[in-house]
């Protein structure tokens, strides 16, 4: 099979510690370009990778088949929409796009182009999220009642980053919000109402750095929450159904493990610490059971390697980008609750 060749805009944190190192681990893609300015850095990385210092330049390439975009918030829509009028498959990071209405525009070019898009939302791929996941498709804990995740964290000082700067999808909300959204809505479906409450904690802080979401459905109720000055966070997911909770704390592995240089295949490559394996409680055979269950292990690799069964085999894609454009009009929703200080109807 004919490798798939792959160029990827943007070197900051998600090109270099996620997209460049993901790629390059599932065989049958090939990592050939980078735009970036940082090329001794690549150099270092990647030593048979070119590097190019403008998109025009490596859409040029017409060996390329797949575009990744690791670049700002910002630049997300418009750098898709010239990537998918070259011809070219793309991948954008998280979050998709500022609004609903760029997604939209992205949707229908992506079908008349007859190219695939689809968007990196790599922590459907956490450890934590595969248990959950399994624990509720087996029907261990039941119809389940409450849904609650945490992303908290404490940096109470401003940082000089574009990401808490106010510019278009900059803030918590768009950040770790559109992990939990996604989350949720994978596993859930789309909510019926969204109640919000988002503010800007910290002293001199431009962008949202605390939200609390409140999902609607039925009988169930999704609370996402995020704090950026939390000194103990607690647990990162409690969930509950008529058949049992669970509870679970820590965070999945993989970022730090590839940060510190691992990557996929290493020894304990997605694993999860023993101490922090979820706490189930759920009735067995008529009496109550409280024990851990071990963590499933962690695998972003395998968006990838979806991603290539879908370009080379027809096969689903593995984040579709109907379900990214949801996410971004749940995060629309939740700052018209917000300002409105209201429960809104999701539509």
């Amino acid at each position: 099979m004919q490798k798939v060749g792959v160029g990827i805009v943007g070197y900051g944190l998600a090109g270099a510690v996620f997209h460049a190192p993901l790629v390059s681990s599932v065989d049958g893609f090939e990592l050939q370009k980078i735009v970036s300015s940082n090329a001794a850095k690549i150099k270092a990385d990647y030593p048979n990778v070119e590097v190019v210092t403008s998109v025009d330049e490596l859409l040029a390439d017409s060996t390329l088949e797949l575009v990744v975009i690791a670049a700002p918030n910002t630049a997300h829509y418009p750098i898709a929409k010239q990537a998918l009028l070259a011809g070219k498959h793309v991948v954008v990071d998280k979050p998709f796009t500022n609004t609903s209405q760029e997604a939209d525009e992205l949707i229908q070019l992506a079908v008349e182009t007859n190219r695939l898009l689809s968007v990196f939302q790599s922590r459907r791929w956490d450890n934590d999220f595969l248990t959950i996941k399994d624990c509720i498709k087996s029907g261990l804990l039941g119809e389940i009642y409450s849904y609650e995740a945490h992303y908290d964290r404490f940096r109470p000082e401003v940082r000089n980053r574009w990401r808490e700067q106010a510019l278009p999808g900059s803030g918590m909300l768009y950040d770790l919000g559109s992990h939990l959204i996604d989350q949720a809505l994978h596993l859930f479906g789309l909510p019926q109402t969204i109640f919000a409450d988002l503010q800007k904690q910290r002293p001199g802080s431009d962008v949202i750095d605390y939200f609390h979401l409140l999902l609607g459905y039925d009988r169930l109720r999704v609370v996402l929450h995020s704090g950026s000055v939390v000194r103990k966070p607690g647990p990162h997911f409690q969930i509950h159904g008529s058949q049992g909770s669970f509870i679970k704390y820590g965070l999945d592995s993989q970022e730090d493990t590839l940060k510190a240089g691992g990557r996929p295949g290493d020894a304990g490559w997605g694993a999860d610490k023993a101490e922090l394996w979820a706490e189930i409680t759920t009735d067995m055979a008529g009496l109550t059971f409280t024990g851990k269950i071990e963590t499933l292990p962690g695998a972003y690799e395998n968006y990838y390697s979806q991603l290539l069964k879908a370009i080379r085999e027809g096969q689903p894609l593995p984040v579709q980008a109907h379900e990214a454009r949801a996410t971004i009009k749940v995060i629309e929703k939740a700052m018209q609750s917000s300002q409105e200080k209201r429960e809104v109807v999701f539509e």
